[in-house]
């Protein structure tokens, strides 16, 4: 038998955390908790669960705190965050701290569903062999090691900034749409109608990390009505 999904829920509203445990178990996976932010940053840093869901806004540690210590700790840990929906600042600022993405409260729960299947899902799948990816004579990539070195300057990536980067170097030829990031790299279904910044934040947080000058990249650039494109000058 197939061992389920362990699933670990800290959120600190009673009534949202028991809803949301009756439903993950309901759809079949191993479901554990934690009430707050000190619960959480224990349990979070175990290393036990396949997947974090995580409030922002939690006593003792908040949701930030605790996914930069997860970060830290290991950067394959699936999360994902529960923000208010009028505060973009808590989108940019948990996306840029790891998080793999985000869920905007109120939220539709079936969609909260999909997007931790998705989540897990991609989790499991490596597509590319390559374990370097040359961009240039002073760009490389490590896959492997989740770390770059970029005009003489190191870089330590995600696991989703590396699956991004990984897609855009087996379609390097062409420009990826934002569409197509949404539904081959986070695996949201093509008919699944997904409201989510997650893809222009992962693209303006990696340019801030590869590029001599963000605002004018030479290595993740965007064309126009296409999508992104990472530019490949060597092999």
């Amino acid at each position: 038998m197939q061992r389920k999904s362990r699933l670990l829920i800290v959120e600190d509203e009673a009534a949202i955390r028991t809803g949301l445990v009756d439903v993950f178990v309901f759809h079949g996976y191993d479901v554990d908790f934690a009430v707050d932010g000190h619960e959480g940053m224990s349990k979070s840093l175990s290393g036990q669960y396949d997947l974090v869901i995580l409030d922002v806004m939690l006593p003792g540690h908040n949701g930030y705190e605790i996914c930069e210590a997860i970060r830290t700790k290991d950067r394959y840990q699936p999360v994902i965050m529960l923000t208010a929906k009028s505060n973009d600042e808590d989108i940019i600022q948990g996306l840029s701290l790891g998080a793999d993405d985000y869920v905007a409260k109120p939220f539709s729960v079936a969609q909260l569903v999909l997007r931790v299947q998705a989540v897990l899902r991609r989790a499991r799948v490596n597509e590319l062999d390559e374990a370097t990816l040359t961009l240039s004579d002073q760009a490389e990539i490590d896959t492997l090691n989740l770390s770059g070195r970029f005009e003489s300057k190191d870089i330590t990536f995600t696991r989703r900034e590396m699956d991004i980067l990984q897609y855009l170097y087996e379609h390097r030829e062409r420009p990826v749409s934002r569409e197509e990031l949404l539904h081959k790299v986070w695996g949201y279904a093509r008919d699944l109608d997904i409201e989510t910044r997650t893809v222009d934040i992962h693209i303006a947080k990696l340019r801030r990390k590869m590029e001599p000058d963000p605002k004018n990249p030479c290595y993740l650039t965007t064309v126009r009505g296409g999508g992104y494109k990472l530019m490949v000058s060597a092999g």
